[in-house]
């Protein structure tokens, strides 16, 4: 998995999280800092705290002292003992914010494996922090150094690797500078294309619309003209149908109830009237509307390219930059 810090992939060990490698130095810095804010106020002192039992916390005593080899604060009564024991007098700070710094110095001196023993050498084999016990058990064939002597070793080198990642860091806040201004830069330019986008296909709605409204006029003045010729078409055909109509009506009148002295005085004039009307000639009266055919453009041989424009994107690579 990666690391929640530098990201760096890691392999899990077999037994699970629990079992990677442990940072001492960091877990000491944050103990140590832990210890140090409680220097701003008063610590009781936990041996009085602890016979005290479910006593008075105003009268247990106040640490005054820090044992180092037992992690303990103490008021100065207690921390007596510690300075009497019998495998030694165990080491004894007071209490303040200048304890910080000497512990870090003092409790990373410690081994890993058996606390009570202080470490004095290092193996290059398994690259770590000794006692003399663990060199007698597991590093008695390994190539050892005293801790002071290959500190000093190691010293140039880790100030060397420092200052080439301090050169480093300048590369990187330059290119992280490049990227982010490539990045607005390359925004900005997105925002311009989209506006332009806009911009053409306002035009082409522009374009389409008048066209569009051209035709439509087209089809309504061809439309009111065929009315018009229609309407004319029709006035003339009513008005003949009228006089055939009124022609008809008068003669059947005229046969079923005139008397053989009114046939006679009106067949002469009725003749002539009906040849009148069955001259003229009504076929060429008929409306013959105009023919009309509408082609649709072609939509599928439309692209976006022919309608607004086409987006297109090269990498520096190709570009050549």
């Amino acid at each position: 998995m990666s690391c929640p810090l530098c990201s760096d992939e890691f392999q899990i060990p077999s037994d699970g999280l629990g079992c990677l490698r442990h940072n001492f130095f960091l877990q000491q810095l944050v103990d140590i800092r832990k210890c140090s804010n409680e220097n701003h106020r008063e610590v009781p002192c936990v041996v009085c705290l602890e016979e005290s039992g479910s006593g008075d916390a105003e009268e247990i005593a106040t640490a005054t002292e820090y044992c180092i080899d037992c992690r303990q604060r103490l008021c100065e009564r207690c921390s007596r003992p510690h300075r009497r024991m019998a495998g030694g007098g165990h080491q004894l700070r007071a209490s303040g914010a200048e304890l910080e710094q000497e512990l870090i110095q003092l409790q990373t001196n410690y081994c890993n494996k058996h606390s009570d023993k202080q470490v004095e050498l290092y193996c290059y084999q398994c690259n770590e922090n000794i006692c003399l016990m663990c060199f007698a058990v597991d590093h008695r064939n390994h190539e050892n150094g005293e801790i002071p002597e290959v500190a000093k070793k190691f010293k140039p080198k880790i100030d060397s690797d420092d200052q080439q990642i301090v050169s480093s860091i300048t590369g990187v806040r330059n290119q992280l500078e490049h990227t982010e201004q490539n990045m607005s830069k390359f925004f900005d330019d997105v925002d311009n294309v989209i506006a332009m986008v806009h911009k053409t296909g306002d035009a082409v709605k522009y374009v389409v619309d008048n066209h569009i409204s051209e035709l439509v006029s087209e089809l309504q003045s061809m439309k009111s003209h065929s009315a018009k010729q229609a309407h004319a078409v029709q006035d003339r055909l009513q008005l003949a149908l009228v006089a055939m109509e009124s022609f008809h009506t008068y003669c059947r009148e005229l046969l079923d109830k005139g008397g053989p002295s009114d046939v006679t005085r009106s067949a002469s004039e009725l003749h002539d009237r009906a040849t009148e009307l069955l001259q003229n000639d009504f076929t060429a009266l008929n409306f013959h509307p105009p023919h009309m055919t509408y082609t649709p453009a072609d939509v599928t041989q439309l692209t976006r390219s022919n309608l607004v424009g086409n987006v297109s994107t090269k990498s520096e690579e190709q570009t050549g930059i």
